[in-house]
């Protein structure tokens, strides 16, 4: 297993339910989530904080769209790496402001970056970046033309808890599902 990654935890039907209530309504308090679900508030707490101390709960973010912010293009960048130097350019793409994500990869390929730009000439220059980094070969990119699936747990969650769509949580009036507010399992060093 990689360092720095949690263990599997060992989740029961209970703790899907609550894990589910979680995703559907992140600003729950522990007492609202005892009540939702007929557990005591003793329960949920010790539930909660087992979990995060295990590094099941990720930790609790706002997640701003990057395209409030003026950044309206998003691409994958597929990066081919000398294995020697892996270590030094992950963390070379961590100081680019535009990268949102780098995962190591099996394939032809070492490293898929997530990156968003304003632009065309944005995402140009960033791709340059990437590229003058010493031990990077080359590059492939992705344009991504729209997110069809956010990232998202509940459908994991649902099926642990043996509840089918409509046993799981409501999310609050008004709220659509975006997937933005999913519980991560694994820490991911943000």
């Amino acid at each position: 297993m990689p360092s720095g990654e949690p263990a599997p935890a060992t989740i029961d039907a209970t703790d899907a339910r609550l894990l589910l209530e979680l995703v559907a309504n992140p600003r729950a308090t522990g007492v609202e989530l005892a009540t939702r679900l007929g557990l005591s508030r003793n329960t949920v707490q010790a539930r909660l904080a087992r979990w995060e101390a295990a590094g099941v709960l990720a930790g609790f973010e706002r997640r701003v769209d990057p395209r409030a912010l003026g950044y309206r293009l998003a691409a994958f960048v597929a990066v081919v790496v000398d294995q020697h130097r892996l270590a030094d350019v992950v963390a070379e793409l961590a100081e680019i402001p535009e990268v949102t994500e780098v995962c190591g990869t099996t394939g032809q390929t070492d490293l898929t970056v997530r990156v968003v730009a304003r632009d065309a000439d944005d995402l140009y220059r960033i791709t340059g970046a990437i590229l003058k980094i010493a031990g990077v070969q080359r590059t492939n990119m992705a344009l991504v033309m729209q997110q069809l699936v956010g990232p998202r747990t509940a459908p994991l969650l649902q099926r642990l808890a043996g509840a089918d769509e409509s046993a799981a949580p409501r999310q609050d009036a008004g709220r659509q599902d975006t997937g933005e507010n999913s519980v991560q399992f694994r820490r991911t060093g943000r």
